[in-house]
């Protein structure tokens, strides 16, 4: 179930502004009942300024008078029609402390396996630097006797789609060269 904008403040508008029952405002908001309770004897959310879902269009005045009236009733979300963003926000990607150690290892196996990759690209998808790319690929990583190649998906320092992706971009995706020697050197056979 979708919850509201700021479940807390709505919480304490509701409190202070409805006769909703503790259990109702509970669900609505995704908060636990003795925390309603608490809000409402003053001990939790001191200071905390009560934010109108009706007024912001997450519930209509309808709605709050059906479940005042009927303390079995839920409070529903209106749904909205403005669409929501799915953009990734841009800038550095931030990798989390514990996985840092594993970025020396996943920059081995992307040069291993997508050599076509260049070092702004690999620096885009895992989140690093190019002196570190480049003292991995030429072996004076400081750490360079204990990296093992390890896929940087199975490591989750990128998704599968953004390494392919990455891949597309680089010109892997032209096709196998088939022939490597020139045409004018390869002899035909006929019948004579």
């Amino acid at each position: 179930m979708a919850l509201p904008l700021m479940p807390k403040a709505t919480a304490v508008w509701l409190v202070e502004n409805t006769a909703l029952t503790f259990e109702q405002v509970a669900e609505f908001c995704g908060l636990h009942p003795l925390e309603i309770q608490a809000i409402a004897d003053g001990e939790v959310a001191i200071g905390i300024v009560g934010l109108d879902p009706v007024a912001n269009g997450q519930l209509t005045r309808a709605e709050v008078e059906r479940c005042e009236a009927n303390a079995d009733a839920s409070l529903k979300l209106t749904v909205t029609d403005i669409p929501q963003s799915n953009a990734k926000p841009k800038g550095a990607r931030y990798t989390p402390v514990s996985k840092r150690q594993d970025r020396p290892d996943a920059i081995s196996w992307i040069i291993k396996h997508h050599p076509e990759l260049s070092d702004a690209s690999i620096c885009k998808l895992i989140g690093t630097t190019k002196p570190t790319i480049q003292s991995v690929r030429e072996k004076t990583h400081w750490n360079a006797t204990n990296i093992k190649p390890r896929n940087p998906v199975t490591l989750g320092m990128c998704s599968e789609a953004d390494l392919e992706k990455a891949v597309a971009l680089s010109g892997r995706s032209r096709g196998p060269v088939i022939h490597d020697e020139p045409v004018e050197d390869m002899e035909v056979h006929g019948e004579e």
